[in-house]
């Protein structure tokens, strides 16, 4: 049985491109009006189910069950004082929030959230537009959103927003690098770089289950990607002060606050278009409904499984810690990046052999090679690394090196004195007048 109808409608890229100009206008304000309703109620979600998962109660004043208490924050950021650092490069300093939030939105310009539907009396996909590279396109322009906040780092003038703004770009190099390898494998089963037909192609099966590893790499890199627990490096308050936004105040503040919590809707909207089938009702519903698939009830199911991966989000930050830049580096680099080039290079040789019947080669033997390129892979990302000279030195020898022998050991003096143990005795002598002079001298106390 298939997870999804066969019989979706598929109308290619021939139905994007013939809207009129008020359509395309009404579109645009539409997906804009949703993604900031839709960032106010994620912000009154976390703190709701963070506070569950800390026996607290989280906002419940403001409005019912506490949803007016974002609204609140929003207007309270508004009236806040805004404040421009003496040493902040002000051109820059005005742009960074813009150049963050505004790719947030662009991006759903190609994501497709149901089929063509009645829209006030004009056929039209739930869709601004596609393209042939949707996906290429969606990727160019979240790299785009990280130079915001590697600017506003920048231009900050601290050392803190500095340190923020360069670990942005260094998880955007990392982990872009895993997630576009994790992707390759669904270019190759879709046969297209377009959103629609890649959610078309997974009629009988989602590409989340038969591309299982590409689907994990891509969650991984997606939260290193947002800059979300357990990756939030560049904003690491017990390290950072504040992050990239130290400097940052008023709506400013919040302008970055907005695309943090839109690229977290984006990044579950990609996932879900490239794994879970998109817009389509999941597995059995269109058995027992025959109109599941078909009107605005797939913008239901559409934004349920977006919720599914909102919900993970805040899932992660309530668990776990904070990791340490290196073991977040060394994650991308040394593990994920490898098994997404063994995972594509396998998908790739069985898509050769599934398409090309006529060349001959045994599967089993292609499957058989396959597991044993994706072991060995696995396999060396856990050879422990080879230890410094001087450590593989001292454990080669006879005995432990033991580095407090001789006392704690001590920094050498300013003017070149010799270095001394802590744990060397002390000698006091006792002058006339109460005055009390201590050494520490071996010497001396061996006499």
């Amino acid at each position: 049985m298939s997870l999804l109808a066969a019989d979706l409608p598929d109308p290619g890229l021939a139905a994007f491109g013939q809207d009129p100009w008020w359509v395309v206008l009404l579109k645009a304000v539409l997906i804009f009006v949703v993604l900031v309703v839709l960032t106010l109620f994620n912000i009154w979600f976390e703190r709701r189910v963070v506070a569950r998962m800390q026996h607290r109660v989280g906002p419940n004043v403001h409005g019912p069950f506490g949803l007016l208490q974002s609204l609140a924050d929003g207007v309270k950021l508004a009236l806040k004082e805004d404040i421009i650092p003496k040493a902040a490069d002000k051109v820059v300093f005005i742009l960074a929030p813009v150049i963050a939030v505004v790719p947030a939105f662009v991006t759903w310009a190609v994501i497709p959230l149901g089929p063509e539907v009645n829209f006030f009396g004009h056929r039209t996909p739930l869709q601004l537009t596609d393209m042939p590279v949707a996906v290429l396109f969606m990727l160019a322009i979240a790299s785009i959103g990280i130079y915001g906040i590697v600017l506003g780092g920048w231009s900050s003038g601290s050392t803190y927003s500095l340190l923020g703004g360069l670990r942005s770009s260094a998880q955007m190099i990392s982990y872009e690098v895993a997630m576009g390898l994790a992707l390759v494998a669904v270019f190759l089963y879709a046969g297209s770089m377009s959103t629609s037909e890649i959610v078309a192609a997974q009629d009988r099966l989602w590409f989340g289950l038969i591309l299982a590893p590409s689907f994990v790499i891509y969650v991984i890199s997606m939260i290193g990607e947002t800059n979300r627990a357990p990756f939030d490096l560049p904003e690491a308050e017990g390290e950072l002060v504040g992050g990239f936004h130290t400097e940052y105040s008023s709506l400013k503040f919040a302008l970055f606050f907005l695309a943090e919590y839109i690229n977290l809707a984006t990044v579950s909207a990609i996932a879900t278009t490239l794994f879970l089938g998109g817009w389509a009702a999941p597995w059995g519903v269109e058995n027992v409904w025959e109109g599941a698939n078909s009107g605005y009830w797939p913008l239901l199911w559409f934004f349920g499984k977006v919720f599914i991966f909102i919900f993970l989000f805040v899932w992660l930050r309530g668990s776990l810690p904070r990791m340490r830049y290196d073991q977040f580096m060394a994650l991308g680099w040394k593990i994920l990046i490898p098994v997404a080039l063994a995972w594509t290079v396998a998908v790739a040789t069985i898509r050769v052999i599934s398409l090309e019947a006529e060349n001959g080669i045994n599967r089993t033997y292609l499957v058989a090679a396959i597991a044993v390129l994706l072991v060995l892979t696995v396999g060396l990302m856990f050879v422990p690394e080879r230890k410094d000279d001087e450590r593989d030195a001292a454990e080669a020898g006879d005995e432990p090196h033991d580095a407090f022998a001789g006392g704690f050991p001590v920094p050498p003096m300013p003017a070149g004195g010799a270095r001394r143990g802590a744990a060397e005795p002390l000698s006091f002598t006792h002058a006339p007048g109460g005055r009390t002079t201590v050494t520490a001298s071996a010497e001396e106390n061996h006499e």
